[in-house]
């Protein structure tokens, strides 16, 4: 399952975010968002733990988790170009 990881601190990289979901499960990747060609963190990652209750475990643990000095938010991944804004239309 892909779990987006919301409201990162410029400084977590993709060892510590692979630490911090260990205890939940293996993951599977881990990628965190970056601007332009290596840039500065973009403040989003998605994991990918591939046993859905083991990924269920790790965003009940983790999301309002504060971690160097941020609240996470994370929750299950949607696919990119969806949205539950209710200023969206949706046709």
């Amino acid at each position: 399952m892909r779990i987006y990881i919301g409201n990162l601190a410029k400084d977590i990289n993709e060892a510590k975010l692979t630490e911090l979901f260990a205890p939940f499960g293996k993951a599977e990747a881990v990628h965190i968002a970056v601007r332009g060609d290596g840039g500065p963190s973009r403040g989003f990652a998605f994991v990918e733990l591939p046993d859905a209750a083991e990924a269920a475990a790790a965003m009940a643990a983790l999301d309002g988790k504060e971690v160097n000095g941020q609240v996470l938010k994370v929750n299950e991944a949607k696919p990119k170009g969806t949205t539950t804004s209710p200023l969206v239309p949706i046709h």
